[in-house]
């Protein structure tokens, strides 16, 4: 009796943790392939491609402050912003971070390059939910740090 209730209490104790470790390899691998999709989809400037990558509900907070509420603003807002800001981007997610099952963070650096100006460095962060077997973008918050060179 005295074992189980210690193992119940570790068991608790120890679920913070576990709620916060990095995905299984499987949902790693289909997390960074949702961000890449995401990458492609703004560069062909397809909205249907973007579209299915997020939740209905999705929002984005962008650099400039604008705050895009739903999946069709989102879209709308991020092709608008591909077109105004020409340029190849890149993510590179550098980490993730269960928050609940089915629920993870995903933070990376984001750069913008157009061949002329210097690029254009930022930090991102995506909220993704698990979507019955599929991955989709539920938030993504975008920020300009103000040493560009970090």
């Amino acid at each position: 009796m005295r074992t189980l209730m210690v193992l119940a209490l570790c068991s608790i104790a120890l679920a913070p943790v576990r709620a916060q470790a990095p995905p299984a390899g499987a949902d790693d691998t289909a997390i960074r392939d949702v961000v890449r999709r995401y990458v492609e989809a703004r560069e062909k400037r397809d909205a249907t491609l973007l579209a299915a990558l997020f939740t209905a509900d999705a929002d984005q907070l962008t650099t400039a402050g604008e705050w895009r509420r739903g999946r069709d603003n989102v879209v709308r807002g991020g092709l608008a912003s591909s077109q105004a800001n020409p340029g190849t981007r890149q993510i590179t997610i550098e980490t993730i971070r269960t928050l609940a099952a089915g629920v993870v963070l995903a933070d990376g650096r984001y750069e913008i390059r157009d061949g002329q100006a210097a690029p254009r460095r930022m930090w991102t962060t995506f909220l993704l939910v698990r979507d019955g077997r599929d991955w989709r973008i539920a938030a993504i918050r975008n920020m300009a740090p103000t040493d560009p060179a970090r």
